[in-house]
């Protein structure tokens, strides 16, 4: 019996590699589905009309990903598997002495990371773009959704491979390749990856990015102390959602709107700056006026 569960660790070790490389790597990928988008006049390249087509192209990365690895990808690849080799020996023992207090916040928090919570954040970023023209609540929520199911179809394809019995499994708890479906975690996956792709299309408000990082962190935190997952099983979906989630804003983010050409950057640049005053010289050689114009925008 104990061969059997130090073979089991062992192999879990090795496919957490390969799964943390993969789901890691995608994000230091230079993207190069497609070329850089140009004004549009017409409807049919969209992000909502190529939103299938993108997803097969993101599963096609993904799973692709381990086998375009390079030398620099050790200085983040090595901690991840070194940590997720010391959480998976050690699973047990911080799972046992999680069991002992039952935390009641830790299951409303983890109602976050649901696939209700996540696709209504996505379809409410989506709908409130359209309906105030919006377009990067818009980009939001259709990105959002696309990593979501990607997330998904990776999460599922995972467990069923892995198959780790979870906590509250008794004595084949943690064990892989016996049934289970506790590796990784879900909602964690989920909740990082809806994370990533808010946090990067916000990223010039501060308070934007430390609230969604925050929230999935507490999502994350909160699987393992509900006793529902374990370290390791938290910490490869996490890092499975981040990367997964910069890998599609990275990829199919649009710096040019297909509405009127003006770069979307340039927009986020002046509502980061609205704050502060325009000063511009202002003359007229005609009326021989000379001097200062300031304009602020509030």
């Amino acid at each position: 019996m104990r061969h059997q569960r130090v073979r089991n660790y062992l192999l879990g070790i090795v496919l957490c590699t390969f799964i943390s490389a993969g789901g890691l790597s995608v994000s230091a990928q230079t993207p190069t589905p497609s070329p850089s988008p140009t004004p549009q006049t017409s409807s049919t390249s969209t992000l909502e009309h190529d939103f299938f087509k993108n997803i097969l192209r993101d599963q096609k990365a993904i799973w692709t990903a381990p086998f375009h690895l390079h030398g620099d990808d050790a200085y983040w690849l090595a901690p991840i598997t070194l940590g997720t080799a010391a959480f998976i020996v050690t699973d047990r023992d911080s799972a046992d002495e999680m069991a002992e207090s039952h935390n009641q916040a830790s299951r409303i928090i983890s109602y976050l990371g649901t696939g209700y919570a996540t696709g209504g954040i996505a379809a409410t970023f989506y709908a409130v773009g359209r309906a105030t023209h919006n377009q990067r609540a818009r980009e939001t929520g259709v990105l959002s959704a696309e990593a979501l199911i990607d997330s998904a179809i990776v999460a599922t394809a995972v467990k069923e491979v892995t198959q780790r019995r979870r906590p509250t499994a008794g004595i084949s708890r943690g064990d892989f390749f016996d049934g289970g479906s506790s590796f990784p975690s879900g909602h964690s996956i989920e909740a990082w990856t809806l994370a990533t792709v808010i946090a990067n299309e916000y990223h010039d408000h501060r308070a934007v990015e430390i609230a969604a990082y925050g929230l999935a962190s507490a999502v994350s935190i909160s699987r393992f102390t509900g006793h529902n997952h374990f370290l390791s099983d938290v910490l490869v979906g996490s890092a499975l959602g981040y990367g997964i989630g910069r890998y599609v804003y990275k990829t199919h983010h649009v710096k040019t709107s297909a509405f009127g050409g003006e770069e979307e950057e340039e927009e986020q640049s002046f509502n980061h700056s609205r704050r502060w005053p325009s000063i511009a010289p202002a003359y007229s050689r005609s009326a021989r006026v000379y001097g200062v114009a300031l304009a602020w925008s509030f």
